[in-house]
């Protein structure tokens, strides 16, 4: 039975994510900022009309925001992950296999279906708008990368609301024509440039290219790309994806830090969000880097260092990364220096119940089980906290700028929407 996926991708997430709980700022311009209100990470649909780019920093298109009154929020990553795990939690009820590619996409398996595909992929946008307020485009195909190359027209056609089925299409090569070779999936910019220096600028050039020469260019991933575009499925449905072979926290500050005691607390809330992201996939780290570095524009004073830390037990447990943590940074700590940003790699992760033991360890490992347990258990409660003392008592003054953020809708019971 051949194949069927279709791609599921959320327009302007982040941005439409805004507009579902501010109906005044359906259909203006908005740009939402990242970390810090440093740089534009997102648009709607209205802000790329202006030609407005993304990654510019803030501060170099401020003329333009301010010209077309253009809606300026700092980034609210947790009503945004909120919001994916609804999509995704709906998307799961119209299909019995999905993977979840990344925040805002996902990939469905339709094989066997027997329902009118184009249809089908009206009742996914429906069901996805009427349950969680956010709209979706709908791309099918044979492949994911056909699916991926449906996506792209479905977004960009009027005539196709939203939904575009490529499945035995007499229209294919007219699409395939239509997306640019570096649009392909999994054709970097690098690759984009060697297939356009051998005159492979569409997709449609690079499913007619020799094989040959592809696989002497590219290797294997090169010719499963290609095979792809010819309609066979070379990357199957994953629903089991592989675990995390890292975890990074890593923030920049709202102002620059020179005392020791200040990037103490910020190192020490970064691993401590590291830590619960660790025990979150039940997870151990085998090694640990902390770096610090001061503004990297900077003309005079730059810094940048770092140091990793060999645990001989792969561990998750809080207290024990804290304190090695600080011993790091009072290393790497330099008088003079206004460090800018800091953070956490934890990496050599291992399932937590895998972790190879000691003979003679001097952590009572099921003591500490049961403790980041009930301490997870507790701050996993609405309004209920517990922080280690590492972090600091106060406000910290290094925290990262977030002026313009929103309300966390669906994850702070004080943050509710209210109704007059």
């Amino acid at each position: 039975m051949k194949k069927v996926f279709a791609l599921v991708d959320c327009n302007n997430f982040y941005a439409s994510c805004e507009q579902v709980f501010a109906p005044r700022l359906r259909g203006r311009p908005i740009v939402v900022l990242s970390n810090n209100d440093g740089c534009i990470v997102a648009r709607s649909k209205q802000a790329r009309a202006l030609g407005i780019g993304m990654g510019v920093p803030a501060f170099e298109a401020e003329d333009i925001l301010k010209k077309h009154h253009v809606e300026v929020l700092s980034s609210n990553y947790a009503l945004y992950a909120d919001m994916s795990g609804r999509v995704m939690e709906t998307l799961s009820t119209l299909t019995p296999r999905l993977e979840i590619y990344s925040i805002d996409e996902a990939f469905l398996d339709l094989t066997g279906m027997t329902e009118d595909r184009q249809d089908y992929g009206h009742t996914i946008r429906d069901r996805v708008r009427k349950w969680t307020g956010l709209e979706v485009s709908v791309g099918i195909g044979r492949s994911k990368t056909l699916a991926k190359v449906a996506n792209k027209l479905a977004k960009r056609s009027d005539k196709a609301d939203g939904v575009l089925d490529l499945t035995d299409s007499p229209w294919l090569d007219r699409a395939l024509e239509q997306i640019a070779v570096e649009e392909v999936w999994g054709i970097g910019h690098a690759g984009a440039k060697a297939l356009q220096g051998r005159g492979i600028t569409t997709a449609r050039a690079l499913r007619d290219a020799d094989i040959a020469w592809i696989r002497k260019r590219f290797g294997v991933n090169g010719v499963r790309t290609v095979y792809e575009l010819r309609q066979m499925d070379c990357y199957p449905i994953d629903d089991n994806p592989p675990a995390k072979q890292g975890v990074t926290v890593s923030r920049s500050f709202g102002q620059a830090v020179e005392q020791l005691e200040p990037l103490c607390q910020a190192v020490a809330a970064f691993v401590t969000r590291a830590a619960e992201k660790l025990r979150e996939g039940r997870q151990a780290a085998q090694h640990m880097t902390i770096f610090v570095m001061t503004n990297r524009f900077s003309r005079v004073g730059r810094y940048f260092n770092s140091e990793t830390i060999h645990f001989p037990r792969a561990t998750g447990d809080t207290g024990e990364l804290l304190g090695r943590a600080m011993e790091c940074v009072r290393r790497l700590f330099r008088q003079g220096c206004r460090f800018k940003r800091a953070g956490v790699i934890l990496q050599g992760l291992v399932d937590e119940n895998k972790v190879q033991g000691l003979l003679f360890d001097p952590v009572d490992r099921a003591r500490s089980g049961r403790l980041m347990r009930a301490i997870d258990g507790i701050n996993n409660r609405p309004d209920l906290s517990i922080r280690w003392a590492a972090q600091g008592l106060e406000q910290p003054s290094w925290q990262s700028r977030c002026c313009r953020r929103s309300k966390r809708y669906t994850t702070c019971w004080s943050e509710l929407l209210e109704v007059s």
